[in-house]
Parts: structure tokens; C-alpha cells; sequence
């Protein structure tokens, strides 16, 4: 009997598992994003910072400290078409600067 309930407990603990990896957030953090695209942070964070992700930063912690945010649904959009294509440079050879 206790092998029996030994082995519930596992597949419960499974079970939970899978649910939080399935939970739809509506903004992912770089960190959360690269997990789910197999990717890592420093890769997912230059692809915001290329602009190759439509991504938003938001303030974190203290200071003028911002983390990028990517939407739900482009992650969906990553996930089926790939990245966007690198911005167009300018006459100098330097790509556009994003606001601050």
C-alpha cells in the first residue's frame, strides 16, 4: 500500500510540475522567455536590444534599472516565424537608437 502512495505522490508532484510550465503569463521576463524558446537570457536580452523581438522594458528594483518584457503573443509569434530581421542601419553605418 505504501508503494501505492508513494507512486500518487510522484505523479502528483509531475502533474504540478507540468501545470505551472503550462500557465499563460501575459508578460514574460527575459529569463522565463529563454526557457521556454531553449534559448539563453543573454541571447533573448540581445535579440530586445537588436530589436529583433517586439519587447517593452518595464522598472525593476531600484533605480533606473529596466528589465525587457516580452508579450505573450510575441512569443507565440517567435515561436512560429522566428526573430524579425536586423533594423536597417543609418547613413553612418550605426543602427537607429530606441528611446530610453
Amino acid at each position: 500500500m505504501n508503494e501505492i502512495l508513494e507512486r500518487l505522490d510522484r505523479i502528483e508532484a509531475a502533474l504540478a510540475t507540468l501545470v505551472e510550465q503550462r500557465q499563460v503569463q501575459d508578460w514574460y521576463d527575459t529569463k522565463t522567455a529563454a526557457k521556454i524558446l531553449g534559448r539563453s537570457a543573454y541571447c533573448v536580452r540581445e535579440w530586445c536590444r537588436h530589436e529583433r523581438v517586439h519587447a517593452e522594458k518595464r522598472a525593476c528594483g531600484r533605480g533606473n534599472s529596466k528589465e525587457w518584457m516580452i508579450s505573450h503573443e510575441e512569443l507565440q509569434r517567435i515561436k512560429a516565424e522566428g526573430l524579425l530581421p536586423l533594423p536597417k542601419h543609418g547613413a553612418n553605418g550605426v543602427p537607429p537608437r530606441r528611446g530610453k
